[in-house]
């Protein structure tokens, strides 16, 4: 059923927090994506910036690259 994915910031493609680098990881798409996508809710309506933080606070560091 699962893949054994699971959703992490990112330590190596971070530009704040690395939740859009994580979440571009995890999707599999360019965090560039991820980003513009976001920066268009900010502009749009502001939760952009609500859901940023909920995301920083709430996901934790990739293990895998704390050695990077």
């Amino acid at each position: 059923m699962g893949d054994g994915k699971k959703l992490y910031k990112s330590v190596r493609d971070r530009k704040l927090c690395g939740v859009c680098g994580g979440l571009g990881e995890y999707l599999g798409v360019d965090p560039t994506i991820i980003r513009l996508v976001w920066a268009l809710t900010v502009v749009a309506g502001g939760t952009g910036i609500l859901a940023y933080i909920i995301a920083a606070i709430v996901m934790t560091d990739n293990p895998d690259e704390l050695n990077y």
